[in-house]
């Protein structure tokens, strides 16, 4: 590292004018002054701040060992050897356990959304299998309403069929009722004919005999 340090000095002092884009960082070590000009001075003190480890500093200018940096919106100057370009192990470290703890807080997440998408998964399994029961007992009851649609239309086609035939015996009966009472009817004129000609054949006989046997008395 120090060898980095002493590259970083020479190229800082061998040139007075640095990129705007460059910057460095307060090396590991205990926190740095930066001052208002590129010395040191007590009394008055020049100091304008102390800046800690691995703090980011836009570079403006170098001149005698010293580095002209920005922070934020202060201005002012540091000594070289106590910058470096590389990023310190103390930010790097910083980074790393930021870094670890997103990791972390995305992988508590992750399990968070794991243990949601397994909840949401057993309440599907649970909804298909009463879904499978609901969908067993609706296949029973239409076979059930089949069924008996079935035997509904074989009854309804057997009281048809014995309407018919009541409507059969009906009529037969009538007709044999209808023939019964022709008959009577019949049997009754011929007996009240059969009366009537015993009663005329027994009038006649009784106007006749009286007469021959008068006859027969005179001769």
């Amino acid at each position: 590292m120090k060898l980095k340090n002493t590259l970083l000095i020479t190229f800082l002092l061998l040139s007075s004018v640095v990129d705007a884009d460059s910057y460095v960082y307060v090396t590991d070590m205990v926190p740095i002054p930066m001052r208002s000009d590129n010395s040191i001075q007590n009394n008055p003190s020049n100091l304008i701040k102390m800046l800690d480890s691995g703090t980011q500093l836009k570079i403006l200018a170098t001149e005698n060992g010293w580095t002209k940096v920005k922070f934020e919106n202060t201005v002012g100057w540091m000594i070289s050897r106590y910058l470096t370009s590389n990023t310190p192990a103390r930010v790097q470290l910083e980074r790393l356990r930021r870094s670890s703890n997103n990791n972390q807080l995305s992988l508590s997440k992750q399990n968070e959304r794991n243990i949601a998408l397994e909840d949401y998964i057993l309440e599907l399994k649970k909804e298909n299998t009463a879904l499978s029961i609901q969908v067993g007992k609706l296949e029973s009851e239409k076979k059930h309403i089949r069924s008996t649609y079935q035997d509904s239309l074989k009854l309804e086609h057997e009281n048809k069929n014995l309407r018919t035939q009541t409507l059969q015996l009906t009529a037969e009966l009538q007709l044999l009722q209808n023939n019964s009472t022709i008959d009577q009817d019949s049997s009754s004129r011929n007996w009240f004919i059969v009366g009537a000609l015993v009663l005329f054949f027994g009038f006649i006989m009784g106007f006749v005999f009286p007469k021959r046997t008068n006859n027969n008395r005179r001769f």
